[in-house]
């Protein structure tokens, strides 16, 4: 257990932080599953809709430091190839 005044205040800041950066996490991945299930049902229309959706949020969280910005322009580059082989 933190003795320190610092510490027990750092022990917050980091609990908040968790909770901020979960459901950060949580809610990227419901955008990218959107994007998922749309190319899996083959609907072009709709995985392109969730995709631009999703695009800006996966980035926001890479600016925010909850994913590294290279995962995030990975996910986003599979995604989008999945999208336009639908078209």
């Amino acid at each position: 257990m933190a003795n320190t005044t610092s510490a027990k205040r750092a022990v917050r800041q980091i609990a908040r932080r968790t909770a901020v950066n979960t459901a950060r996490r949580s809610r990227v991945r419901t955008f990218l599953r959107k994007v998922e299930e749309a190319v899996a049902a083959g609907d072009a229309t709709a995985a392109s809709a969730a995709l631009k959706a999703a695009e800006p949020e996966l980035m926001r969280a890479a600016g925010k430091g909850v994913f590294h910005k290279n995962t995030a322009a990975r996910k986003i580059s599979r995604l989008s190839r999945q999208v336009k082989a639908l078209k």
